[in-house]
């Protein structure tokens, strides 16, 4: 029989947000719960708060955990918006010990490719077929690619070189709020890494996420490229969704 509810944690550089997940419609059962990032978020204060999370909602069946890292079986070799100490770190073993589960039970994933994998599911029928780029715009930008609806897992684009900088230094949604942007400057910006973007891997689709797509309107109108852009279902929401269903199903990268 295959499980129905899922439980996932979607661990990012400003909050760590957990909720209880219906994995037949992929939506967040009840309210999800949101502490912030510790500073500085070393793996053990981080482990604390997930800790925190999990018991908050009594939840004692598998647990999917993103990171905005690359993550090579249950191992963080990046930490570009957490604490270098990150890097090197066995992720599954460390939250699984603070969690009280087996490591089997705990499923880690890269942020983005968990929302991409909840968006591909549940989301816009368009972006199985096809390359399909799933972009969140947060602290930093993660990204996820799928190929008729496969991931290619742990891919970094919101790290490409665009114009000298590192595109998330000048695209992020942070940088927008940092430097006080208005949305119609902040989308020029998002324009240019997009442009960028696609004449290197030539998507059918972007889908963009992350908290700003709740805003979407705002910004995604300004955006003038040839691939076409939706707007991600699951918003904000979508790593906790993705999370879950990769605890449930044993998927990890």
């Amino acid at each position: 029989m295959t499980a129905t509810r899922g439980f996932g944690i979607d661990i990012g550089g400003s909050g760590i947000k957990g909720a209880l997940v219906d994995l037949e419609k992929g939506e967040l059962i009840g309210d999800r719960l949101r502490i912030d990032t510790p500073r500085p978020s070393t793996p053990e204060a981080v482990a604390d708060v997930v800790a925190k999370v999990v018991k908050h909602f009594g939840w004692d069946g598998p647990v999917g955990i993103t990171l905005p890292a690359v993550v090579k079986k249950g191992v963080a070799h990046t930490a570009a918006n957490i604490d270098p100490a990150w890097i090197g770190t066995d992720a599954d073993a460390l939250f699984a010990e603070r969690i009280g589960r087996d490591v089997k039970d705990v499923a880690m994933l890269n942020d983005a490719d968990a929302a991409g994998m909840a968006e591909i599911r549940f989301g816009d029928p368009a972006a199985r077929t096809g390359v399909a780029t799933l972009l969140t715009f947060g602290t930093g930008i993660g990204s996820a690619v799928f190929h008729d609806g496969k991931l290619v897992p742990n891919t970094e684009f919101g790290h490409l070189e665009v114009d000298g900088h590192d595109a998330e230094k000048k695209a992020a949604a942070s940088v927008k709020d940092n430097e006080e942007l208005t949305y119609h400057q902040w989308a020029k910006r998002v324009n240019r890494y997009l442009t960028v973007l696609e004449d290197l891997i030539w998507p059918d689709l972007f889908i963009v996420g992350g908290g700003v797509s709740k805003k979407a309107e705002k910004w995604v109108p300004h955006l003038e490229i040839r691939t076409k852009i939706i707007v991600a279902s699951l918003q904000n929401n979508a790593g906790i969704v993705g999370a879950a269903a990769a605890a449930v199903e044993g998927i990890e990268h």
